[in-house]
């Protein structure tokens, strides 16, 4: 398997070494990098990853608690396997809590300082039209989490994280590069203008058809934008 970049490991020297792998893991997860129900050498990935095997066993136990792999004792871990009623289950949630945390942000009367999330949301762009899905993975988490946390409710932001590092894009590789895909990523920069300019009713609404495109990448559906 191709080597895929790594987010995270040589930028972020003052995250610990635990965290950045379970960074990296978590993006290479929901990016299909690590398949679900295949058993995952420790070792492998902590080569891959170009780090001793000690914080990556330390980070794949912080992710067997969050249900995202199961260990297997002496032999590696899985990923857990999502069938298409979980990821359901787990867009609704995110409908419920993402929809109306964009609105309050928008509503919240403050104009923010938006700079730092609207690069993040070019790179979102980058690396789309680059295919590199890892590392747009991480980034996409990034936009919507940063943009939740100017609600001030951590526990929100924690939230709708965990909700995210739950799913899968299995279908992510097939659309890689279509309108569709592009258009989803290029979403970000306009929620962001609507969040700036006031907003709420119509960034919640572009948040929940965001979402639902979303939705149709993970199953690999090349929709059209809406």
């Amino acid at each position: 398997m191709t080597t895929p970049s790594i987010p995270g490991l040589s930028e972020v020297a003052r995250i610990p070494l635990r965290d950045q792998c379970g960074q990296a893991l978590r993006a290479l997860i929901i990016s299909g990098g690590l398949r679900a129900g295949e058993l995952h050498s420790i070792g492998s990935v902590a080569n891959q990853l170009a780090v001793s095997i000690t914080p990556v066993r330390e980070a794949l136990l912080d992710l067997a608690r969050d249900e995202l792999v199961e260990m297997v004792r002496n032999r590696g871990f899985r990923v857990v396997t999502l069938t298409d009623a979980d990821l359901d289950e787990l867009m609704d949630l995110r409908m419920m809590l993402e929809v109306p945390g964009v609105a309050r942000v928008a509503a919240m009367g403050l104009t923010p300082d938006l700079t730092a999330l609207r690069e993040i949301a070019a790179e979102t762009t980058e690396f789309a039209v680059q295919g590199d899905m890892v590392n747009f993975v991480a980034r996409d988490r990034d936009l919507h989490l940063g943009i939740l946390e100017l609600t001030g409710n951590a526990r929100l932001v924690k939230t709708v994280g965990l909700l995210r590092d739950q799913v899968r894009l299995y279908g992510l590789q097939q659309v890689a590069g279509s309108p569709a895909f592009l258009h989803s990523a290029q979403e970000h920069a306009e929620l962001l203008d609507l969040i700036e300019a006031g907003k709420p009713d119509a960034a919640s609404d572009l948040m929940r058809r965001h979402l639902m495109h979303t939705r149709g990448l993970w199953a690999g559906r090349d929709e059209s934008p809406q």
